[in-house]
């Protein structure tokens, strides 16, 4: 893959990504199912219910990307996004991000790893087409 068609999959991939952003809701459980389906293994959704008999819902999502853990959760209407470095498997250093710098890390994570081996770039393009 080259430069200028990695530049061209992370517009397209950020676009994809921020389509559903209008309905926070909505945009949480359509990136968990899109995130789930791509990167099995490495995108792990947390659901809790809200009441006793009430459907789960997408409250947490942690996408481990090489050196960093990308996690945003939903709750009380209102995101929080973060992105914490690792060494090992370990959390060195947890920094809070806001919305836009989230979903940007989070596309140039996707891309590289899909720069780096084959199936990483299928999954790639399987959150695009979705």
């Amino acid at each position: 893959m080259s430069s200028e068609g990695t530049e061209i999959d992370l517009h397209l991939l950020s676009a994809s990504l921020r389509a559903d952003a209008s309905d926070l809701g909505v945009f949480v459980d359509s990136l968990a199912a899109r995130l789930e389906d791509a990167l099995p293994g490495r995108a792990r959704v947390y659901r809790w219910r809200e009441r006793m008999f009430g459907s789960k819902l997408v409250r947490k999502i942690t996408i481990d990307a090489g050196d960093q853990r990308l996690e945003l959760e939903y709750k009380g209407g209102a995101l929080q996004t973060t992105c914490a470095r690792m060494s090992g498997g370990i959390v060195l250093k947890t920094e809070p991000l806001d919305f836009d710098a989230w979903l940007t890390a989070l596309t140039e994570a996707l891309a590289a790893e899909a720069q780096r081996n084959e199936v990483a770039r299928k999954a790639l393009e399987r959150l695009l087409m979705q």
